[in-house]
């Protein structure tokens, strides 16, 4: 494998390069089969973005989609006796807000934010129980979904993975998600989001059946719902009743924080 412009490009053994769009499928499959992270060859793009010393490391590892280093720098602020919340905010919402802004401006792609958003989540998981003891407030609790007939789940988890670097609690139910499910989920939670993605038109008006089901049982004042995939449209949302749109997952999480604001 080898870079062009930043981008990872394959390089067959008859020495022709394989079209970009095989190359993010192809990209996409090696992370889901849980590739070490930090081994993925990506070189970060410039930011800019400078802060306190102890944070800059947490705030590159994540950027660079590097897991291992993003652990280690967490864990050494930590040592230090910095503030957690500090470490969330300053150092991984703001390194996942910059990988949002490199993405919408066409210097990152899907692989990229995966990679990073994961680099995040290991970093997360050591932060986390500081946060508890800190009383760090979350920006929101959001209940995710696939819905019902839909087994696509690759945007959905990049969504989810964008905000909880964002801030965000998480409620992950899956793929193929009944209305039912959701609407026990928010019973059973404190959630002021739902999140439903389908990939499928085949599966869209299951969206319209969860929100109706939402109606149903009282709960659609609870809640506001954001929906996206590939087939939707802001016009589609609007006509099944949804709150929002996102037509990708930096955008899904700066319409996550309108709708709790």
């Amino acid at each position: 494998m080898i870079i062009v412009d930043h981008l990872p490009v394959c390089m067959p053994k008859n020495g022709s390069i394989l079209p970009i769009d095989n190359v993010v499928i192809l990209c996409i499959i090696i992370i889901d089969r849980a590739i070490p992270l930090d081994s993925y060859p990506i070189s970060i793009f410039p930011s800019g973005v400078s802060m306190e010393p102890i944070l800059q490391p947490i705030f590159d590892a994540i950027l660079n989609g590097e897991a291992r280093p993003a652990v280690a720098a967490v864990q050494h602020a930590l040592d230090a006796g910095f503030d957690p919340g500090r470490i969330l905010n300053e150092a991984m919402v703001a390194a996942m807000a910059e990988v949002g802004r490199l993405f919408e401006e066409g210097e990152y792609f899907v692989p990229e934010m995966l990679i990073a958003a994961r680099a995040m989540q290991n970093g997360l998981a050591v932060l986390k129980p500081h946060l508890a003891s800190a009383n760090v407030r979350s920006q929101g609790k959001v209940i995710a979904g696939t819905v019902k007939g839909d087994l696509h789940d690759i945007g959905k988890n990049l969504v989810c993975m964008m905000l909880e670097g964002a801030a965000f609690e998480i409620v992950d139910l899956g793929s193929d998600v009944s209305p039912e499910k959701f609407v026990e989920a928010v019973k059973s939670t404190s959630a002021n989001v739902i999140c439903m993605s389908a990939l499928l038109t085949t599966t869209m008006p299951n969206m319209k059946t969860t929100i109706e089901a939402l109606k149903t049982a009282g709960l659609r004042d609870r809640v506001k719902v954001m929906v996206g995939g590939a087939p939707l449209t802001d016009q589609y949302a609007r006509e099944i009743g949804a709150d929002g749109y996102a037509p990708d997952a930096s955008r899904a999480v700066a319409l996550a924080r309108s709708l709790v604001a």
